[in-house]
């Protein structure tokens, strides 16, 4: 379970976007007791659903629930809770179509960087020579949406090199002493960390030399409690520990916002920064991506990806090397790449050319479907969360889950996306019994 409850992270997101929680017809009281259920209906469904064996039984439960109920207050809430999941599973389109925020112009947004004296730069290098007088880079993600973690793993190694060594991130669990010796996460390391780009960018810190820190609050803590425990942990953890530590900070939504009131008082950056005194540099990457509908897309995004069609993630600064922001609170915004999929996956998989597609066939699932891949560095422990992993289902609808299909159907196959390396192949199907296995080599060219 995450340790911070799926109503806190909701409103995060709503306060994030500029959403609001009520309508015209409707109370701030009534909304707040229809949250409040469906966080308890949902907490409880997410319990039911962990008792299963693996991933995709634990699915099937949500998505039974999912169907089962049409209230929109509830969706409010659960739809966030199948997004997670189908982002643990690797289907990465359905986690963003669950559940996503509209991007709406606000009245505090700055002008469009188009409107004149921006000229775009490609982020990751951009990041890094901002970052370099700072103490502390905070950057945030869209938790459903493992797009948004892909340029903070990309830019572990370039930080690394400018002296940063220690690595925060969202819902570690304190529990898990042995991750950083492990070099690896594993189902108990943390509740995001199922997801494979939330693993790999754990594993690419550890091997990069990061000290790991595992800075949530206490379970029961919640809205600005959780705020002010958070950035305690921070300080006592990194800086009280080490006063010349350099500190990278993986974070959801507007916990990072410097300024400007959150969840009844204060976010997590703020607390920070007036407990240390260290003015961390917040990197924005939860409003200009492309999202499963062009409609929530924001305006300055389609028209930024409209003009330039960027290729990888960039941002803008003035010719003085001061970054553009849409909104204050944050030191500057990222704008993702248009999205391309290959064979129903998203490249940005590739995570800047780090991975490859390597190609898998269904045959190995012995026609039981739906067929969970997964790939693990051949290094590493069968407890691992894997590099990636990926659903095949070519099943009728009419078939039980598991249940044999024809012979002659059509073998499903896709792609996952790995490092150059040697890793062991796991086929298993709903009941959570593996079919087969294999050992495969991932060369520098892919398959």
């Amino acid at each position: 379970m995450p340790s911070c409850r799926a109503g806190v992270m909701l409103a995060c997101a709503l306060l994030a976007s500029g959403v609001p929680g009520t309508t015209r017809a409707q109370s701030t009281a009534d909304w707040q007791a229809g949250q409040d259920a469906a966080v308890r209906q949902s907490q409880a469904i997410m319990q039911k659903a962990e008792q299963q064996p693996g991933l995709l039984a634990q699915y099937r439960i949500l998505h039974e629930a999912y169907l089962g109920n049409r209230n929109p207050v509830f969706h409010q809430v659960f739809d966030q809770y199948l997004a997670w999941f189908q982002s643990f599973l690797g289907d990465y389109p359905a986690a963003s179509a669950s559940f996503s925020i509209a991007q709406k112009p606000q009245p505090d947004d700055n002008p469009s960087p188009l409107s004149g004296g921006y000229t775009a730069r490609p982020a990751i290098q951009a990041i890094a020579d901002l970052a370099r007088p700072y103490r502390a880079v905070f950057f945030n993600e869209a938790h459903n949406v493992p797009l948004t973690r892909t340029l903070t793993l990309q830019l572990l190694g370039k930080l690394r090199a400018e002296g940063f060594n220690y690595f925060a991130a969202e819902t570690l669990s304190r529990s898990d002493g042995a991750l950083q010796s492990r070099g690896y996460p594993i189902r108990a390391s943390g509740f995001y960390t199922r997801e494979p780009i939330s693993a790999e960018m754990l594993r690419t810190a550890i091997r990069l030399g990061y000290r790991i820190v595992a800075y949530e609050a206490d379970p029961d803590a919640s809205g600005d409690e959780r705020e002010t425990e958070q950035a305690s942990n921070l300080n006592r953890l990194v800086f009280k520990a080490d006063p010349q530590a350099r500190l990278v900070v993986n974070a959801g939504y507007a916990h990072i916002r410097e300024s400007g009131k959150f969840l009844g008082g204060q976010s997590m950056a703020e607390h920070f920064r007036k407990l240390t005194g260290i003015d961390p540099l917040t990197i924005e990457q939860t409003v200009m991506f492309p999202h499963a509908s062009a409609d929530d897309d924001h305006p300055y995004y389609t028209a930024v990806t409209r003009k330039l069609q960027p290729a990888q993630p960039i941002i803008f600064e003035r010719p003085d090397g001061k970054p553009w922001t849409l909104r204050a609170g944050y030191d500057v915004s990222v704008f993702f790449p248009a999205q391309t999929l290959r064979d129903g996956r998203p490249t940005w998989l590739d995570l800047g050319g780090l991975r490859r597609p390597y190609h898998v066939s269904a045959l190995r699932c012995l026609r039981r479907f739906p067929c969970l891949v997964e790939a693990r560095d051949a290094g590493e422990g069968e407890d691992a969360i894997p590099a990636d992993r990926m659903v095949l289902n070519r099943a009728p609808a009419s078939l039980s889950p598991g249940q044999l299909i024809p012979l002659a159907q059509a073998v499903p196959s896709g792609e996952l996306y790995l490092r150059p390396g040697k890793y062991r192949l796991s086929y298993s199907h709903v009941r959570g019994g593996k079919t087969s296995g294999e050992i495969i080599s991932v060369s520098a060219s892919g398959n």
